[in-house]
């Protein structure tokens, strides 16, 4: 008798459980160069080696798609050089960006 009256109010979650599944979290990693001495305790903890060190002894984010955003290289980091997070993004086509 109450969804008769209200209009069948589960059909509604149902509609807002569906466009949260839609959506996707895309992992943010930034590294301040400035800060970061090369030390490489970053990389020895990533589970998923989404960072490496470059030639000037850096660390550099060259996987972003594995990452999970665990952010053990955030803790980690003794220069307090890096920050994890994460954006929701709409799921659609794949598009990479060329830079």
């Amino acid at each position: 008798m109450r969804n008769a009256i209200k209009g069948k109010p589960q059909e509604k979650v149902a509609e807002v459980v569906e466009k949260k599944a839609k959506k996707e979290k895309k992992a943010v990693v930034e590294i301040n160069r400035d800060f970061c001495k090369g030390c490489g305790i970053c990389v020895a903890f990533c589970p998923k080696k989404v960072l490496e060190l470059d030639d000037h002894e850096k660390a550099v984010v060259r996987r972003l798609e594995n990452c999970n955003a665990c952010t053990l290289c955030e803790l980690r980091c003794p220069d307090i050089a890096i920050e994890v997070g994460s954006e929701e993004r709409e799921e659609g086509p794949k598009v990479s960006k060329v830079r």
